[in-house]
């Protein structure tokens, strides 16, 4: 097969259409090179001086990430960061620099050639409400301030690669597309990578016809630490809705209670069973609904997210969730013989698939060897991130941290240690000039 992939790439080189057959074909005899030599390429004198850059620029880096992090950015509401990102870009000299239809920020840096492209993404958007305080405080060499960690590092550790490569000179075989994406948190499903490869989703923007084939290496930078994740967390996420006729609290008592059927359904889904290996999880996250406290509610909410890195294990926690909410209806009807009178509707308003990147490829070792360079143990894990989308779909795709050590994550007492954070900056650099070639 490789023998036939490089004949074929020859005779299309040959023929002056190296840049302009099949995709697909392309990203195959991509995808059939040899593991990468991770120790020679950051021996190259250029890349040698960018990861220095990387390290004496760590100051500049953390003040992007403050900087970014005091510029709210709630999910679907990411407009006034991805501002200050595309003027990064611009000023750091990335070519083609624009935002995309449903929010992206993307900046090209052209290789020696087109292939590979990768592609190299951190998320924009944030877990909070928009009117959450996001100034961040400062306690030593801790930050502290809700989305610090994540994804605000991530956005500034991909800021830092462009400005460390441009001083350092460095080019590449192939080429970089760096992208500030858009709903990676909350129930943004995935939204800004879908666009980017062209796939629809569960909900809001109906996808065009997939052009996954463009892009032949995907990474996305999420969070601190320094680690490789290849295995895709999928979830469901769900909305349901439980309507009666609501009324007055003395005059109409006795009349099903929607509330009375959602407290009953969350009841029955905290006492579900679900396996460790591989680790399974729910968890009712938002709830709502009602008028006032001596009103029976004609309506209420809740939001459900369910996930496993395992798609036989979260189709059936999808099944037992479908019960308990069925379940809880006909309890709460039955409780005042008021048959059929709340009903509930499931509305999934997530759907982020599980996948993998095998732990043998070229892309994963890449990741390992990069750290391992640097004089780092790296370890591989699970998580559900935007390379969620390309590992589904068959392309090369990793995760990575961004250095530094956090805590408390999705919270507003969220913290970053700064201590040593270079580290983080210098792998996502060398991951970035390895997976160029």
């Amino acid at each position: 097969m490789r023998r036939f992939l490089l004949a074929f790439t020859l005779l299309i080189v040959a023929s002056g259409f190296s840049r302009t057959f099949t995709p697909t074909l392309a990203r195959m005899a991509v995808q059939a090179q040899a593991p990468f030599d991770v120790e020679a390429v950051a021996r190259d004198r250029a890349v040698a001086r960018a990861i220095e850059v990387a390290r004496s620029t760590e100051s500049q880096t953390v003040d992007d990430q403050i900087r970014f992090c005091e510029t709210a950015a709630p999910p679907f509401h990411e407009a006034a960061r991805a501002d200050l990102l595309k003027r990064a870009f611009d000023q750091l000299g990335l070519r083609n620099v624009r935002v995309d239809r449903v929010g992206n920020v993307l900046g090209d840096r052209p290789g020696v050639s087109d292939r590979p492209h990768v592609v190299v993404a951190a998320h924009l958007d944030t877990v909070f409400p928009p009117e959450t305080d996001v100034r961040v405080k400062r306690s030593g060499s801790r930050l502290i301030g809700p989305g610090i960690g994540d994804n605000c590092r991530g956005l500034a550790v991909l800021v830092a690669i462009v400005r460390s490569m441009r001083e350092a000179g460095v080019s590449t075989p192939g080429s970089i597309t760096f992208v500030a994406n858009v709903g990676e948190e909350g129930l943004g499903d995935l939204r800004g990578v879908r666009e980017l490869f062209g796939v629809g989703m569960t909900s809001g923007v109906s996808g065009r016809p997939a052009r996954q084939s463009d892009i032949d290496r995907f990474v996305s930078i999420d969070g601190p630490g320094i680690s490789v994740t290849n295995v895709a967390v999928g979830s469901h996420r769900y909305r349901v809705t439980f309507k009666g006729p609501g009324g007055h609290s003395f005059a109409a008592f006795g009349t099903a209670n929607p509330v009375g059927a959602m407290g009953r359904a969350i009841a029955r889904i905290s006492e579900l069973r679900v396996s460790d290996e591989p680790r399974t999880t729910f968890n009712v996250g938002r709830i709502g609904g009602g008028t006032s406290v001596n009103a029976i509610p004609a309506d209420a909410w809740m939001e459900v997210d369910l996930r496993s890195s395992d798609t036989a294990s979260l189709a059936s926690l999808d099944a037992k969730l479908q019960d308990a909410i069925d379940r809880a209806v006909l309890e709460e009807n039955a409780r005042w013989g008021r048959p059929g009178v709340v009903t509930a509707s499931k509305d999934r308003v997530g759907d982020r698939p599980a996948g993998s990147t095998p732990a043998s490829s070229a892309i994963v070792q890449a990741g390992l060897a990069a750290a391992r360079v640097l004089g780092v143990s790296p370890s591989l894990g699970e998580g559900s991130t935007d390379a969620n989308l390309p590992m589904q779909l068959g392309i090369p795709a990793i995760t990575i941290g961004g250095g530094g050590a956090g805590a408390d994550a999705h919270t507003l007492a969220e913290s970053f240690d700064t201590s040593g954070a270079w580290k983080g900056t210098q792998h996502a650099l060398l991951v970035t000039i390895v997976l160029a070639r």
